[in-house]
């Protein structure tokens, strides 16, 4: 089996990475047909997230998101491919805020 350990590190405190988590298990529902799973908590949230040959967790925090997951034998061999979608997905989602925030500065 393959595995995937994704670490991005960030400043957007708990509340407004929530929000990005949310995003992101909406767009792995759509996009790759997995079935997430939000566990809110005081300090740390979990998406869990699975489908046929994937089975995950993001975990998020106020200063990080980490997403690790176990690729099946299949979709193993594709796990460059695979890696690279998530990080794009999920460092476009990061992106968002600090891009709106830039935009208000500028105004």
């Amino acid at each position: 089996m393959a595995e995937l350990n994704i670490v991005r590190e960030h400043a957007l405190g708990l509340a407004k990475a929530r929000k990005i988590a949310f995003q992101w298990a909406e767009q792995a529902e759509q996009e790759f047909a997995m079935q997430c799973n939000y566990a809110q908590g005081k300090h740390t949230d979990e998406v869990d997230f699975v489908r046929s040959g994937v089975k995950g967790c993001l975990t998020v925090t106020k200063t990080h998101f980490e997403l690790r997951a176990q690729l099946g034998f299949l979709l193993g061999t594709f796990k460059g491919t695979i890696e690279a979608e998530i990080v794009k997905n999920l460092d476009a989602l990061l992106a968002a805020p600090a891009k709106k925030h830039e935009t208000k500065k500028t105004r």
